[in-house]
């Protein structure tokens, strides 16, 4: 008879071993088919169990595509089963520490888990600095989520997460043979890229973009700790992290992370300009002064301490999101576009009077640097970003505390001269920032890179001819 603790194991391992055939299958059926399709009598099938069991572990489709969401990151972590000899790794720190021609065109790689057809602060940071990238003479490869099969996000059907990414994230890096890599985000792909890096010993830096640990804790029941505890681990082993702002610098060094740089952010002052005498007013139908909020219409966004604070004139808010309906239905009088672009997202900026931005998440918000180009003073709680761009420029208020104040900060925006606004607001350049970027990479140095790339290329080669000789 076998010892209760034995069985007990062996129950253990065999329920993890089904977890992981129905996780697994999960992962099949995606990669065959829309997310629509997916069903729990196909799972079931492909897994090889029953269809009860499938419903036994995931009660609904929120929790299997959730769980399935978490397992992929295990996987996209887990340690290489034969790690690498690092004998030339401090050699190849002191190289990538010493003095380089910040001019000389490189071939960058960027990972990055939010790309178009998204849009927010990320995505049009990091197009507008490729962009700029290309501009300088630099060659730049980005791995991003619509060169992959995708689901929505649970919660959040905007977003789109990559899967299947390891093995051809791995490709991409073989093929284009970076000397610069850069992480942007810490999703699949950023978990992927990161791993690669690791277990190759590359040199890489990533970029803190979204205060991940508040966004999390604002949408879901787990506390601070934990999802700091998870973006220490993810960026320990980065050369450099880029941050926007010195407030958000402070802040990170405060919770334990190390090798922080600033990173600029800029504007386009053409798209986003003052509205000229020939320029409509798209607000002149609705009572004046006009408060906008531009932006993703999401709890962590705060955008209620906007909508419900008294102002006079009318609330606006443009952008998509999974809060947007809700928010009809509770604040009637506010009007909301859905999404805007272009020459209309620019006529919404420049009609309106004030800019508010409520958000405590951000890192910078980049939307506040686009108000500002279009002449609009700009109101916000003195959060990381609008604390390191308003005071004393001018062209916005800041609410009392994070907690008080926005109306006054909102009236006392109406005051401010919107030349002079506009006039702050060129002061920020996508070149600079751009520039920021490339003095802030971590490249492989030479000769390492040659070598390291030479090797890898020989044992493609050798894997290739091994099934050759086989059959010969």
């Amino acid at each position: 008879m076998r010892p209760p603790a034995l069985s007990q194991t062996l129950r253990d391992r065999q329920r993890e071993e089904t977890r992981e055939q129905i996780l697994r299958a999960v992962g099949r059926q995606l990669e065959a088919g829309p997310l629509e399709d997916l069903g729990f009598s196909e799972i079931a099938k492909d897994a090889k169990v029953g269809e009860r069991t499938v419903y036994r572990y995931f009660p609904t489709k929120e929790a299997l595509l959730g769980a399935f969401w978490a397992w992929m990151q295990t996987q996209a972590v887990a340690p290489p089963e034969r790690p690498k000899p690092a004998r030339s790794l401090p050699r190849i720190r002191e190289a990538i520490n010493s003095p380089r021609d910040a001019q000389r065109p490189m071939r960058i790689l960027v990972a990055t888990d939010a790309w178009e057809p998204q849009v927010n602060g990320v995505v049009r940071t990091l197009t507008r600095v490729v962009a700029e990238l290309h501009a300088m003479g630099h060659s730049v490869e980005v791995i991003s989520p619509d060169q992959f099969k995708t689901f929505p996000l649970p919660t959040y059907a905007e977003i789109k997460v990559a899967i299947g990414v390891y093995e051809p994230v791995q490709e991409r890096f073989k093929a284009f043979e970076p000397e610069a890599i850069h992480i942007a985000t810490e999703g699949p792909i950023g978990l992927a890229a990161r791993r690669i890096c690791v277990e190759w010993k590359l040199p890489f830096t990533t970029s803190y973009h979204t205060r991940f640990p508040e966004y999390v804790s604002a949408r879901l029941p787990l506390p601070l700790a934990a999802g700091y505890a998870y973006m220490k681990w993810f960026h320990k082993p980065s050369g450099r992290l880029m941050v926007a702002t010195p407030t958000m610098r402070d802040e990170l060094a405060g919770h334990g992370f190390r090798n922080i740089s600033s990173w600029s952010r800029g504007v386009d002052t053409e798209t986003f300009h003052p509205r000229g005498p020939d320029d409509p007013d798209i607000f002149a139908n609705l009572a004046k002064p006009i408060f906008l909020y531009v932006g993703r219409v999401a709890v962590e966004k705060n955008i209620e301490a906007f909508l419900s604070i008294d102002l006079p004139g009318a609330k606006v808010v443009v952008g998509p999101g999974p809060q947007l309906e809700d928010l009809k239905i509770k604040y009637p009088q506010a009007v909301f576009t859905g999404s805007k672009s272009g020459e209309d997202l620019a006529a919404a900026f420049n009609s309106a009077d004030v800019f508010v931005f409520p958000s405590l998440t951000d890192t910078f918000g980049l939307v506040i640097l686009e108000a500002m180009a279009s002449g609009t003073p700009v109101a916000a709680y003195p959060a990381p970003g609008p604390i390191d761009i308003i005071p004393n420029s001018g062209a916005g208020k800041l609410a009392a505390s994070a907690t008080e104040g926005l109306r006054e900060a909102c009236l006392e925006a109406l005051t401010c001269d919107r030349k002079q606004v506009r006039a702050f607001a060129e002061k920020f350049s996508w070149r600079a920032c751009a520039e920021d970027f490339v003095r802030n990479l971590q490249p492989y140095p030479e000769p390492e890179k040659t070598r390291f790339w030479r090797r890898l290329r020989r044992l493609a080669r050798v894997r290739r001819r091994r099934p050759e000789a086989a059959l010969g």
